[in-house]
């Protein structure tokens, strides 16, 4: 594999490919290297204007844009940390986050600006860069230059099985690193157009979309709001060269291949993450579309790249698997007793390495919880490695549900849904969906008295949560149902849900 030039941070590698290749478009529009840095750096003198210090975490709250693009690379100039908030989020969750992280400044793009929150000193828009025109350039030049490999870059939102979501700490090193590493896998370079589709609030958007494109050269698409229907008019108008999804996307794909007369031949790897791929999709992407290689990968927001298949592998392993280990990145199965187990054997995923978070936001506690004094990170995550390395993700260990790729934490939905106000009690367990992969299902105790509608829930829900936590369905029961231990039967439920 190729080695990283010797960055460090993500400002430094900004300078070094502006300065390097000043013309090469990195968003699509043509927003070029030089470009990037120049706008970048009027952001981040704004952000020191506001009274940004180096290490304070700054928000940012909206859709795939390229000034999404500009606005992060901007906080990160300005020696801060980026808190990226999901487009998804209402004001209940946004709030949660900042208030979490101690965030002084939110920059809102276009989208969901809701009233202040509080903690905040500033709310932003737009009209950053004209605020920065009193900081002289040096100032700021000087801030972004003293930003060290071992800083934070960025607190990512993760969904706990405790009902708070907690915030993932990532460094400057290991996201170059990691998503360097991913990149050189994935033969992402300069001659590559890759639209954007994960949230870049999302590990997977913000990491293997935005940060990869700028490490490697690579032309962005940002996609603001994802539309299947327009799927196949983005890939052959667009060029697409990459493209990155759940399995579905690419069954998508074929479909429409086989109704229209869709131009994809520009398509030529395309990666899934995580999940069992039918080899039979496999076959046809690579016959119908050309396609030079599939790439089933594994990561999780507190371990960045685990793993991924490589070139040359045969489709059976990147059907059934996620790869090998990247480089720098051990991988162990343990039983309940901690103990490693055989090849073939299930257990729980240990990873250790660079790509480990630097723990959990102010949070020591829950961090202890996860990485042990080994320094192996429990992932929760239930897997198989075989003779060969190769691992395959079975299941979860917690009770986290997967929606349109985005994980749902039922306590969290719990903890939302009870404040509405009407409700005593409320359990949500995760159940297969044909469209979305799994759903939530609630179930809910009213307080006495009350006798709340499952339909005003539901729009309760839809204002007050992002639209992948909302229940598919919500059931006014008179109790849950509850084990010995005294807890709520989940499993109980799950049986009660008939579909």
């Amino acid at each position: 594999m190729g080695s990283m030039p010797d960055w460090g941070t993500l400002p430094r590698m900004l300078r070094d490919q502006a300065e390097r290749h000043p013309g090469d478009v990195v968003i699509a529009g043509g927003l070029t290297l030089a470009g990037l840095r120049s706008a970048a750096a009027g952001i981040a003198r704004g952000l020191i204007a506001l009274g940004v210090a180096p290490g304070d975490r700054v928000a940012l709250w909206g859709v795939n844009s390229a000034d999404w693009v500009v606005n992060a690379f901007g906080i990160w100039d300005a020696g801060a940390v980026l808190v990226p908030l999901s487009p998804r989020y209402k004001g209940i969750e946004a709030a949660q986050l900042i208030g979490k992280t101690g965030a002084q400044v939110l920059i809102t793009g276009v989208g969901p600006a809701e009233a202040p929150l509080a903690g905040l000193r500033h709310v932003v828009a737009s009209g950053l860069a004209a605020l920065g025109a009193r900081v002289p350039e040096r100032e700021a030049e000087d801030r972004a230059l003293a930003v060290g490999p071992e800083d934070l870059s960025e607190i990512m939102s993760t969904s706990g099985t405790t009902g708070t979501p907690k915030g993932v700490m990532l460094d400057h090193s290991q996201v170059l690193r990691g998503y360097w590493d991913w990149s050189e896998i994935v033969t992402l370079d300069e001659h590559d157009r890759y639209p954007v589709i994960a949230p870049f609030s999302h590990g997977f958007g913000l990491n293997a979309g935005l940060v990869a494109c700028v490490l490697r050269r690579a032309t962005m698409v940002p996609i603001p709001v994802f539309a299947p229907d327009a799927l196949m008019s983005l890939i052959s108008s667009e060029r697409v060269t990459i493209l990155a999804g759940p399995p579905t996307l690419f069954h998508r794909v074929l479909d429409e291949l086989d109704r229209g007369s869709w131009d994809v031949s520009s398509l030529r790897v395309a990666i899934c993450g995580a999940a069992a791929v039918p080899a039979s999709l496999i076959t046809r992407l690579v016959e119908r579309v050309g396609l030079e290689r599939m790439i089933n990968a594994y990561g999780l927001m507190e371990g960045t790249v685990v793993s991924m298949t490589r070139a040359g592998d045969p489709i059976e392993v990147i059907a059934r698997t996620a790869g090998r280990p990247v480089p720098g990145i051990e991988v162990m199965v343990v039983d309940d007793d901690g103990k490693q187990v055989a090849p073939g054997e299930r257990g729980e995923i240990l990873q250790r390495g660079y790509g480990v978070m630097r723990g959990y936001w102010d949070e020591p506690a829950r961090t202890a919880e996860v990485i042990d004094g080994d320094g192996w990170l429990h992932t929760g995550d239930i897997g198989v490695l075989d003779d060969a390395g190769n691992l395959a993700i079975v299941d979860r260990k917690k009770e986290l549900y997967i929606v349109n790729g985005f994980n749902v934490s039922p306590a969290e939905v719990e903890a939302l849904l009870l404040r509405e106000g009407s409700l005593a009690q409320a359990a949500v367990v995760g159940v297969p969906d044909p469209v979305s992969g799994e759903a939530g299902l609630a179930y809910v105790v009213p307080r006495p008295g009350v006798r709340p509608d499952p339909e005003a829930l539901l729009a309760w829900a839809r204002a007050n949560m992002a639209n992948y936590k909302v229940p598919r369905r919500i059931s006014v029961l008179d109790a849950l149902p509850t084990n010995a231990n005294g807890k709520v039967d989940k499993l109980a439920l799950r049986g009660t849900t008939g579909g």
